[in-house]
């Protein structure tokens, strides 16, 4: 049998995964193995490989030899934030949900979700559903036919990423406030008791429209078009459980890993250099352990916020104010009581006239964890653009997701900086909302399984 047809007959099996995970929650909703199978058959033709290395090399030497210092940026800044396409992350049998630790991939597609339901079996089967094909696209496999056999078939999965590689895709869940409600799924007793929505904040200019939702996906990968097709499938499998309630997709993220390079965000400073790192910070810091419901135990909470900036304005300040208001060096990232990016800030430091070197309200100074208890959150956050405001200017900002094993710790940090950052001046909060985010389901089961079982 050639390769051809061996990579034919594995993609015409029905997928064994997706029925898996289907039929765990058939006892309560009567889904059938049959219709499991369904789901996941299709022709589907061998992906052609895009394993290329990918990096930004290219036209950072070419603009900088068009100023006239191309060699000397080349050689002080080595290419370090290269991607292979064909990297695949399991979903299932993980010890924490996926999504979170996974080194930031270059693209992210966030969407909110209202059920529409009043059922916990559709809740159930939503999220079998959903685990299944989240494992599916995550290998970079189709969550069903693309081309039926018939041409009066429908399609179960959009298409637009098909032979496309995986690109590192991550699909992680939150679950809201709303879903424990009372009266409403019968689940008011395993709601955990840091699971609130967020009190009001200073800074706070939030649209009704972007706040809230029932449930969040977040889909990270390093091909837009894939993150996007998760999400797209996503909402299409749920049509008849929830409406989308508000989206946005992110671009050249803004925070990093291990082993990355600290990115920019669109004010162009570095975002994240004193990021939650290592694993003992990451138990610390954002790993639920010991919480009151079981059913989240390894997982976290998510808080998520829309920022918009004012990038006109932003653009038309010198750049003493700049770094004044980040605390920060704008080319290299130092802190300006020190000369290198990780060097260690100085809170304390006056200059000649006695004044703080870091000004007490900027940035830097506010958000760090020694001047707020020793608190950290895992900055996961990515830039976008919305094209042009009603005033024909730059709508674009951040969109500034964190996760935390306390949504208080969040709601702490932006007491602060909402109060008195300078960088106020310049960005408004127009979009909110918290989500528990369990860990990941084992082969066979699907996300939150447990809080159905308790």
């Amino acid at each position: 049998m050639s390769e051809h047809d061996r990579a034919q007959n594995a993609a015409n099996r029905p997928d064994e995964s997706m029925a898996r995970a289907t039929s765990a929650a058939a006892s309560v909703d009567g889904v059938s193995g049959a219709s499991a199978a369904d789901a996941t058959t299709g022709r589907h033709r061998p992906r052609f490989s895009r394993r290329a290395l990918l990096t930004g090399t290219g036209l950072g030497v070419l603009g900088g030899a068009l100023a006239g210092g191309g060699a000397t940026w080349a050689a002080t800044h080595p290419a370090g934030d290269s991607v292979d396409l064909g990297t695949q992350i399991p979903f299932y049998g993980q010890k924490h949900p996926v999504g979170i630790a996974t080194p930031p991939q270059r693209y992210a597609m966030y969407m909110t979700f209202n059920l529409t339901t009043s059922s916990v079996k559709d809740l159930q089967t939503l999220l079998a559903r959903w685990s299944a094909a989240a494992s599916l696209m995550q290998r970079g496999d189709p969550v069903g036919s693309v081309e039926p056999d018939s041409e009066n078939g429908l399609p179960k999965d959009t298409g637009e990423a098909y032979g496309l590689d995986p690109a590192s895709l991550t699909i992680t869940f939150g679950l809201g406030p709303a879903i424990f409600a009372e009266n409403r799924f019968g689940l008011e007793r395993f709601r955990p008791a840091l699971l609130a929505d967020l009190p009001t904040l200073p800074s706070d200019n939030l649209d009704p429209a972007l706040v809230g939702g029932d449930l969040s996906v977040q889909a990270c990968a390093d091909d837009p078009q894939v993150a996007y097709h998760a999400v797209r499938n996503l909402a299409r499998m749920g049509r008849s459980q929830v409406s989308v309630h508000w989206t946005q997709m992110g671009f050249g993220r803004a925070s990093a890993g291990t082993g990355q390079e600290t990115p920019r965000n669109l004010m162009g400073f570095k975002d994240g250099t004193r990021n939650v790192s290592t694993p003992e910070q990451f138990d610390e810091f954002v790993w639920v352990n010991g919480g009151d419901q079981s059913w989240l135990e390894g997982g976290t909470y998510q808080v998520v916020r829309k920022i918009r900036m004012n990038l006109e304005t932003w653009d038309a300040d010198r750049i003493g104010d700049q770094e004044t208001i980040f605390g920060r060096t704008k080319a290299e990232g130092a802190p300006l009581t020190g000369s290198k990016e990780f060097d260690t800030p100085d809170f304390q430091m006056t200059d000649e006239n006695g004044d703080r070197v870091i000004d007490p309200t900027a940035h830097i100074a506010l958000a760090a964890y020694e001047n707020n208890g020793g608190i950290r959150i895992l900055r996961r956050p990515y830039n976008y653009t919305d094209g042009l405001n009603e005033h024909a200017q730059l709508d674009a900002g951040l969109l500034f997701l964190t996760y935390q094993n306390d949504p208080g710790h969040f709601a702490a940090l932006q007491r602060r900086l909402g109060a008195s950052d300078l960088l106020n001046e310049y960005i408004s909060h127009i979009g909110t909302g918290v989500f528990a985010v369990p860990p990941s389901p084992a082969e066979g089961r699907y996300i939150a399984q447990e809080l159905f079982e308790s």
